[in-house]
Formats: C-alpha cells, sequence, structure tokens
C-alpha cells in the first residue's frame, strides 16, 4: 500500500503539533489504515505485530473524539499488564499534549487506589486499565462507564492466554449499547472472534500483510550450546561485541532470579522483572532501565509487555520460547524505529526444532552462529580498548598527564612498560592483575570456566568440596588449548576432572550416624552386620536397638523409659499401649474394616492414625480414581488441593500455570474447580515441567500441593 503522511488523514492541528513535536511525519501501514475507519466511527478489528505503532492507531482517533469539558471517562482501554498500560497512557498523555483539558489515567494492579480515585474524581476521559483493577472500580462505585463513547481492546489475545476472558466479558456488558469497539490483537482465535461476532457491529477488519513478522533490521542467530554453559557463552557474547544495553529472556521466574544474580557477580549491570515483584520495584528496575542505569535487564514474556525503549542492541533467547508468537515480540523489542538490532537465540539439544518451527512461523531463516573461543573474546576486548585509546590519542586531551610520564621514565622504566601498564590498569587490572579480582575479566581466564562448571553441575562430589588444598587450574597447564566452548553436548568434559593423584586426597571425616539401620534385618543378620557400640558414643548404646519384626519385643522396646527421644521420633514411634503386631508389619486387623466404615470426624495426637479414605471419599485429600469427565488423549488431570472455600478461581489456576512456567496458553485445559480441591487438565508433554513448577508456587498466597489424578 501507498505510505501516507498524518496531515492527510484529517487531524486536528493539535494533534499534528503533537506528532510533529515526538518527531513523525509519514504514518504506519496499520495508523495510515486504522485511524480513517475509526474517525468515521466505525467497529474495528486490527492484526498488526509488535512494534508497528497500533497505539496511536487508536490512541489519535480516541483523543479526537473525546469532548474536553465533559468531565467523565468516556474511551477506556483494556491491557493485559501494567507495564503495557503504563506504556499507552504515557503516549496518550503525548498526543494530547497540546489538547487542553484532556486527561489520560492508567489503573492496574499493585498501585494505591487513593491516587487512582483521585484520578478519577478529578473527570479523567481516557482510562487505561487492566481487567482486574478496572473491575475492582466497577464493583466499587468509582468508575462509571455511562458516557463511554469508545471501547479498545489492546493485545486482546494476550490477556485471553493470561486467563482474563471472564473479566472482560464482564466489562463488556457493563458498557453503554451505543458505543464504538475496536480490538487490537495478533492472532484471532475462537474466543476473540466470539468477542467481536457479539459485542462489534459490522466492524471492519485492518490487517496488515507482510512478507515477514520479524523486523528486517534485526539479525537473527543462534548458537547451539549444552545448558551448563550458556551462562558462560552469554558471557562471551556481551564482551565480544561490547554489548551495553539489552534484554534476557527466561521462560520462568526462577531462572530470571538465578541468571540475574549470575550476570551480577560476574561484574555486570543487571536487574530482573517478573510478576513476583511488587509494582514499585518493577516501575524502579523499568526507570532505570529507561534511562541507561542498567546494561541488561533479565525478564519474563508477560513482565516484559510493554518494554518500550528505542536503543536496545541485543535481545538474548536464553531460553525459547514455547510458542512461536513470543518470538516475535520478544525480538520487536529490539530494531526499532529504524536501527539495527541483533537477536540471539540459545539452542539446547532437541530445542532445534522449535527453531525450525519459528522459522516457519515467521518466514524467516535463523542463521547458526559460530561461538567464539577464548582468543577471539580476547582480541576483541583489545581491539575495543585500543580503538579507546586511539580516540584519547585524536583529541589531545592527555597533556596534564605528560609529567607523570616523565617521572616514570626518569625512575628508569621504559617507555612501553609504562604505556603496558597503564593499559592493563584501563583494562580493569587495578589493585590486584590476578584473574580472581577481576570477575569481568571471566572470559579470557580459567576462572569463568571453572565458576560456571560448578554453576552448571550444583551436586559436585563432597569430597572435592571438603579439600581445600586442591587447586582446579593445575589441572590445566595450557587454558589456551581448551578455549573451544562445546557447541553441542560436550564431550570433552574429562578434561575438566580433577587429575587421578588427587583423587585419594585426605578428607575431613564425619562421623558414621547412629546404628539404626533403615531395612528390617532378621536378629541374627543384625548381629553378624551391627558393629559393636563404639566406645565414643557410651550414652547411645542402649538405643541401638534393631527394628525388627519381633513383634512384642518391638512394642516393648518403643516404650522402654531408656530409649531416647530422638530414636523413637527417628523410628517413627509413639508411646501407645502394647499391641501385639504381626510379622509384615502390617497395621493391626482390627482396624482394617471388612466393609467401608464411615471415617471419624476428629482425631487426637495421641490416637493412632484411621485408615486411609478411600480416594473420592467425602473429605479426602487424595484424588478420585475416576473422574465424571473424560480427559483428551493428549492431555493429563492434575490435582490440587485448593478450591472454592479458599477463594479459589479458575483464572488463578490458569494464571498460576501459565505465570510460573511460561508455557503457552493452549498447555492448560478445563479447569474444574470443587469445595476443598480442583482438577485441572494439562498437555501431557509439559506435566513434568508444570508438577516442578507448581512445587514452589501459592495459589491465593496458599501453598499447594499437585500430582496426577
Amino acid at each position: 500500500m501507498n505510505s501516507k503522511l498524518f496531515s492527510e488523514l484529517g487531524l486536528s492541528p493539535e494533534i499534528l503539533r503533537a506528532i510533529d513535536r515526538l518527531g513523525f511525519e509519514q504514518a504506519s501501514p496499520i495508523q495510515a489504515e486504522a485511524i480513517p475507519i475509526l474517525m468515521a466511527g466505525h467497529d474495528a478489528v486490527g492484526q498488526s505485530q509488535t512494534g508497528s505503532g497500533k497505539t496511536a492507531a487508536f490512541a489519535i482517533p480516541a483523543i479526537e473524539k473525546t469532548d474536553p469539558q465533559l468531565k467523565a471517562v468516556q474511551a477506556l482501554v483494556l491491557c493485559p499488564t501494567r507495564e503495557l498500560a503504563v506504556q499507552v497512557a504515557e503516549e496518550v498523555h503525548q498526543l494530547a499534549f497540546f489538547k487542553r483539558g484532556i486527561q489520560a489515567l492508567p489503573i492496574y494492579g499493585g498501585q494505591s487506589y487513593e491516587r487512582q480515585f483521585a484520578g478519577l474524581k478529578r473527570g479523567a476521559q481516557l482510562v487505561i486499565g487492566t481487567p482486574g483493577r478496572v473491575l475492582d472500580h466497577l464493583a466499587r462505585g468509582t468508575l462509571r462507564l455511562d458516557h463511554v463513547k469508545m471501547m479498545i481492546l489492546d493485545e486482546a489475545d494476550v490477556m485471553l492466554d493470561m486467563g482474563f476472558r471472564e473479566d472482560i466479558e464482564k466489562v463488556l456488558q457493563a458498557l453503554p449499547r451505543e458505543r464504538q469497539t475496536v480490538f487490537f490483537s495478533a492472532t484471532m482465535p475462537a474466543p476473540i472472534r466470539d468477542w467481536i461476532e457479539r459485542y462489534a457491529r459490522e466492524p471492519k477488519s485492518v490487517k496488515i500483510e507482510q512478507k515477514t513478522l520479524t523486523v528486517p533490521t534485526v539479525e537473527q542467530v543462534y548458537y547451539e550450546v549444552d545448558r551448563r554453559f550458556k551462562v558462560e557463552l552469554l558471557a562471551r557474547l556481551i564482551d565480544i561485541h561490547d554489548l551495553r544495553l539489552g534484554i534476557i529472556f527466561c521462560n520462568t521466574k526462577r531462572m530470571v532470579d538465578e541468571l540475574a544474580d549470575h550476570l551480577e557477580a560476574q561484574g555486570y549491570s543487571a536487574d530482573r522483572l517478573h510478576g513476583d515483584m511488587s509494582q514499585g520495584m518493577r516501575d524502579r528496575v523499568m526507570g532505570k532501565f529507561r534511562q541507561g542505569g542498567l546494561e541488561f535487564l533479565v525478564a519474563t514474556d508477560v513482565a516484559a509487555r510493554g518494554i518500550d525503549v528505542d536503543d536496545v542492541q541485543v535481545v538474548f533467547n536464553y531460553d525459547l520460547p514455547y510458542d512461536p508468537e513470543d518470538y516475535v515480540h520478544r525480538i520487536g523489542r529490539t530494531g526499532r524505529a529504524g536501527r539495527s538490532g541483533r537477536a540471539i537465540s540459545f539452542v539446547a539439544g532437541r530445542e532445534i526444532f522449535q527453531v525450525r518451527n519459528i522459522e516457519r512461523f515467521t518466514r524467516t531463516r535463523l542463521h547458526r552462529a559460530h561461538i567464539p573461543s577464548l582468543d577471539e573474546v580476547e582480541a576483541a576486548r583489545d581491539q575495543a580498548l585500543a580503538g579507546k585509546v586511539r580516540t584519547v590519542l585524536l583529541s589531545g586531551e592527555f597533556k596534564r598527564q605528560d609529567r607523570l610520564i616523565e617521572t616514570l621514565m626518569e625512575e628508569g622504566h621504559e617507555s612501553t612498560d609504562i604505556a603496558s601498564a597503564l593499559i592493563h590498569l584501563l583494562a580493569g587490572g587495578e589493585d590486584d592483575p590476578s584473574p580472581e579480582a577481576n570477575p569481568r575479566r571471566s572470559p579470557s581466564t580459567d576462572h569463568l570456566r571453572d565458576k560456571s562448571e560448578s554453576n552448571a553441575r550444583p551436586r559436585r562430589p563432597r569430597e572435592l568440596q571438603a579439600a581445600p588444598p586442591i587447586q582446579v587450574k593445575r589441572s590445566f597447564p595450557n587454558p589456551a588449548a581448551a578455549a573451544e566452548l562445546p557447541s553441542a553436548a560436550p564431550k570433552e568434559v574429562a578434561r575438566r576432572e580433577v587429575p587421578p593423584q588427587t583423587a585419594h586426597h585426605p578428607v575431613v571425616k564425619i562421623p558414621p550416624p547412629p546404628p539404626i539401620t533403615r531395612s528390617l534385618p532378621t536378629p541374627t543378620e543384625e548381629k553378624s552386620s551391627r558393629p559393636a557400640p563404639a566406645a565414643s558414643h557410651p550414652e547411645r548404646s542402649t538405643s541401638a536397638i534393631p527394628r525388627s519384626s519381633a513383634g512384642k519385643g518391638f512394642q516393648s522396646s518403643a516404650r522402654s523409659p531408656m530409649m531416647p527421644d530422638w530414636v523413637r521420633k527417628k523410628m517413627g514411634l509413639r508411646e501407645v499401649p502394647p499391641k501385639p503386631r504381626r510379622p509384615d508389619h502390617r497395621p493391626p486387623s482390627s482396624s482394617i474394616p471388612s466393609r467401608p466404615q464411615k471415617p471419624l470426624e476428629k482425631f487426637t495426637a495421641s490416637k493412632p492414625p484411621p485408615p486411609p479414605l478411600s480416594k473420592g471419599a467425602p473429605g479426602s485429600n487424595t484424588p478420585p480414581l475416576r473422574s465424571t469427565r473424560r480427559t483428551p488423549s493428549n492431555q493429563s488431570r492434575l490435582w490440587i488441593n485448593v478450591g472454592e472455600e479458599m477463594g479459589v478461581e479458575t483464572r488463578d489456576v490458569v494464571g498460576a500455570i501459565l505465570g510460573e512456567t511460561g508455557l503457552p496458553a493452549n498447555s492448560v485445559g478445563t479447569v474444574d474447580v470443587r469445595s476443598r480441591h480442583l482438577f485441572v487438565d494439562v498437555a501431557t508433554e509439559h506435566v513434568g515441567t508444570i508438577l516442578n513448577a507448581l512445587k514452589r508456587t501459592k495459589i491465593r498466597q496458599l501453598p499447594i500441593k499437585a500430582k496426577l489424578a
């Protein structure tokens, strides 16, 4: 299509002055098509990629249709995240700079209600908010939608993925019938098409077809690297390209925290951004990143929505996204406004198939890059330093240091030695020239190699950790010989092992535990296999009681006053009246009912536990063997120990799973919330990932337990 100027779109002089003040003259394709449709009063459905200018496409018509004299909400914009709501509100404020009397107000969770109450009371005409907080204000009566003329859903597909479907429908139902409805979405799944059919009136479609979904000015490459060496490769790439401003994407909050801590420990200016942080912390981090106070921002996909920084040099996909659409959103953070950028992805093992899916989706070829060696990193650092020295030499701003050079030469130092020492200090070797003193020099030393290995292998042999004299770097007589980082699963890892002569280094011996075995051998086996009572522990000689199956002997020893409490606790024994036990250690026959019995309602600590409830029985904390609904063949059903009585809703479960794992929305199926527990269907291929993530997750501030139903 032919490009258009903003002056050709029939906009008011105030809007044109604001656009000129921002430095824009030509409208983007989505703006050139959507603005005339919205100015004419039609409902619209827009599809365009991230970074295409769709915010201005709906913000300009919304401002033009707003009456400055009417102090009431006239346009409502729903956004998926707090950051995006703030970004849209800032852009509306800039576009309405010369429109006197028009106010825009962002409302989102994490910010105080009082500030939002005050803004609404002053008569803000344009409200930009997240679905949850908008519903809260509607319920409180502090937000009235009687005069709303335009309703905009920005990134509707993302809000749907985040579980806001019910909230959005409630907001749409609260709007007046006579209004203009606008949908902007990268994709059009069935629920969004249903919304368009129910809530829009003969909408005009605006779809920007492009040959590729990615920006042509972004260089896209990937590195095949073992997971254990991702951190080391990241440091090498940052140093070899001299990167100063970038975003690093991870799939989980836990990985974000770990990587941000590691980068800070290595001397890089980095911070994190994810959903578990308070709104105040997120605002401070984003402020520092926008002002250049941070070099690298480590973030999850959801938290990064709304990051609008034009000078981002690079985007790292530290973890490949599960959904190709997320890849497009990620790399759209660099290469903006015609600038060049880099998108670097780390690929481990079978993730190469995800690269092929991304290539098919974006219709772009991702090139495999060569992993830089330590020598290449060192050469790049030297070149960067030489460039700085040349700049200073050409500027001539170093005459004041001539006297210092003359003084050093009078002391007998050679000019080349003086220059080498000064460059050494400039390169970061102040005070202590050892590699350990400067972690930022890590790519050219063995120090990072050992540190990255320890980070990648958290379970090192205890003998190696307990022997202080062992120096791992002694096993590397020639570090340069092992400079190449493995580009796939490394087979030469054996070169990092401790030499054989250090394998028998004396270590700290830990006293053996009390002679209580976990198995239940016969008394004859115990006498022959158990060592004699040690003289160093005479007080424990009476407590070394075998856990045999001798029936009465086992009971009497449990009740013996000579047995210490820690042994009784360790063996799971209680002070109970003696009862004969069967040899196979099953519960007494009297506690096994011959037919189903009604479970007791109350138990005390002094009474033995009742027989376990049958699965699915009322009050049982275990999932039933059969469900009332058949789970699809490609999904598995999970049971979680929270339900309606705890205030848990479907969106809480979906948000917890997707937010913690970073999986696409289609990974979660039907959610069946019961009174004290719930069931959720998840994709079978991601069951392990979801169960591991839920171990450290809370729903409604409640710790949860999840397992296969």
